[in-house]
């Protein structure tokens, strides 16, 4: 079975796949004069720049007593990991078709690389939540831990989906391009910018089927609404299974295709 496998191989190749990460890290920000600093600056600056228009220019007005700056970037931070795991991942076997093309290399373990890197920005994402929850002088509680679990959620549905399209670009390079639309898509059909409540039931179950719905919800449960995930179970029976499902296709697409990756690059 792919999927077995291919843990098995990550679980062995842990210690190349973080000396790679940390590599790809470092040639991130190699030559500039702000380094890492810019990992930091650069989410900041959005998120100032997507509260100001929407605070000011169309005067959006706290949800359920939550700043609104608070509740955006609560619902920002899994967005914006998704988005760049899988804008990083789509092409992560094309751009290191050199590795690839040597037999003893494990090429699922690129997009896992992908993901590595991913968490490093999203924990600049909750320092700066963290500090503008404290800020606007939003409690903190223990409920926070909670967002470990949909940590978990998003880290498995991303692996899914990154196998996916890494394995299919190198055969149809208009994949990263299909990606890029439908990431752009996804990020307004997703409740981030606007309260799914406000919308009537049949819009918010048509909303639900998406699982970044889940996953963003319950980031603002975890550190805003205090409320636990087996609220919902329904949505956490749907959101497993979806990811089961994405695991397997993932896993089974890049297994499938995997032997011609040298061939083809």
């Amino acid at each position: 079975m792919n999927l077995l496998s291919f843990i098995k191989n990550i679980l062995a190749k842990k210690s190349l796949i973080k000396s790679m990460a940390r590599r790809e890290l470092a040639s991130k920000y190699a030559g500039s004069v702000l380094g890492w600093f810019w990992s930091f600056l650069q989410p900041f600056v959005m998120i100032l720049v997507f509260w100001f228009v929407f605070s000011f220019g169309f005067r959006v007005q706290p949800t359920k007593d939550v700043p609104f700056v608070v509740w955006l970037t609560a619902g920002m931070a899994p967005w914006f990991m998704f988005t760049e795991i899988i804008s990083n991942a789509v092409v992560s076997v094309v751009g290191n078709g050199n590795l690839v093309k040597k037999t003893v290399f494990s090429s699922e373990i690129l997009p896992v690389i992908s993901i590595l890197t991913g968490v490093f920005s999203h924990l600049i994402f909750l320092i700066i939540l963290f500090g503008l929850m404290i800020f606007q002088g939003v409690s903190l509680s223990f409920y926070f831990f909670q967002s470990i679990y949909y940590f978990i959620c998003l880290l498995l549905f991303t692996l899914g989906v990154s196998w996916s399209v890494a394995a299919l670009n190198v055969f149809a390079r208009d994949v990263g391009q299909v990606v890029s639309v439908l990431l752009q898509v996804g990020f307004w059909a997703t409740p981030i910018f606007w309260n799914a409540n406000l919308m009537s039931e049949r819009v918010q179950t048509m909303l639900k089927i998406n699982p970044l719905y889940y996953i963003v919800q319950g980031y603002r449960d975890s550190f805003l609404y205090s409320k636990l995930f087996w609220d919902y179970p329904y949505q956490t029976i749907y959101f497993w299974l979806s990811t089961l499902c994405m695991l397997l296709i993932g896993s089974y697409i890049f297994g499938k295709l995997k032997p011609q990756f040298a061939d083809v690059l």
